[in-house]
């Protein structure tokens, strides 16, 4: 196997999985959420350009002739670099893979709410036109718990600054981040921020607590009860009842979500977004229970796999010996496998 001669990071977005990768910084400038232990071992630093050149045209020798429409550029906040800086490096990768059509990262609000509009609309036209905003809730109340270091009001205004430039945004969210305490705020708050960004794409994330991390700390402690499986679908249900007014792309893509096939473009797809949630929500304790396990062991991708009477069979058997009537068990159980899906 070839080797690599340049650097890596830890993080992508799942959809960046065949983009070009160029690691500008190491680590996250934060580093304080309670949720996340990705780079707890990982003082932030922002790589010397050179080093950073040097990778880009190491990165072109090594995949030759491939060609790259998408580069992401790694790990937590390239804004944090200096903004002379990302424009050398910007320029260097359009010089290197010139059928780039879209260079992205992302961006902490604080960070960018350093730049100015001018410098945001400099680095836009530079070719890092895509924002990936980490904004997780749009509740005060959930953001100072978590320790995101940022506000809703600090969300908006970088968000502002990367619209006004020309980037398109795409922002995502946690489910179940408020845990029970916190939930109305979460949903309401979160709602009312994403109808006022109108970010293009909207992505979401189920909320799994990573041992470790401080919010397993707070869940041990009791200062934190995490939702259910049916909690956090109905949380979402009544997160998208309030999306109003936008336009943004919605989705759950990524494997940690119990319904991946919720997914389409605002406005149009709200009524199918809020049918297929409410048909999980018709269904009997059983039904419910047997989907959850289904998905979280990898036998069913979509509602309809259901209908695989093999598989149906197959999960009521593994659910069976969880003790279908032990509803404390069995939300354990649910609990555990998610953790085991970050």
């Amino acid at each position: 196997m070839q080797q690599l001669h340049f650097q890596q990071g830890p993080i992508r977005p799942p959809s960046e999985a065949d983009s070009l990768l160029i690691r500008t910084t190491q680590g996250c400038p934060w580093n304080k959420c309670s949720f996340c232990t990705l780079f707890d071992d990982m003082e932030f630093s922002i790589r010397p350009v050179e080093d950073i050149n040097r990778d880009i045209w190491a990165a072109k020798a090594f995949y030759k002739d491939r060609k790259f429409t998408r580069c992401f550029l790694q790990d937590g906040d390239s804004f944090a670099m200096e903004t002379t800086d990302l424009l050398e490096v910007l320029q260097t990768l359009k010089q290197t893979f010139p059928e780039l059509e879209q260079i992205s990262s992302y961006g902490r609000a604080q960070t960018m709410t350093k730049k100015t509009p001018q410098e945001m609309k400099a680095i836009c036209d530079a070719g890092l036109n895509m924002l990936y905003c980490g904004m997780e809730s749009g509740s005060i109340d959930v953001l100072k718990k978590m320790k995101k270091g940022i506000t809703p009001k600090s969300i908006l205004k970088s968000a502002e600054y990367a619209k006004q430039a020309g980037m398109k945004m795409m922002t995502f969210i946690i489910m179940g981040l408020g845990g029970k305490e916190l939930s109305e705020s979460h949903v309401t708050g979160t709602a009312e921020l994403l109808n006022q960004i109108n970010p293009e794409e909207i992505r979401v994330l189920t909320l799994a607590v990573k041992a470790g991390t401080d919010l397993d700390d707070m869940v041990q402690q009791g200062a934190f009860t995490p939702l259910t499986e049916k909690e956090m679908v109905e949380e979402q249900r009544k997160l998208i009842s309030l999306l109003d007014g936008i336009s943004s792309q919605y989705g759950n893509y990524h494997s940690i979500n119990l319904l991946m096939e919720l997914s389409g473009r605002l406005p149009v797809a709200k009524h199918n977004l809020l049918s297929t949630l409410d048909r999980f929500l018709s269904m009997d304790s059983d039904e419910q229970n047997n989907f959850i396990l289904g998905r979280r062991i990898h036998y069913y991708t979509r509602l309809q796999d259901m209908e695989n009477r093999l598989y149906f069979d197959t999960v009521q058997q593994q659910l069976s010996k969880i003790g279908n009537t032990n509803p404390t068990a069995i939300e354990e159980v649910f609990y555990h496998l998610r953790q085991r899906m970050i």
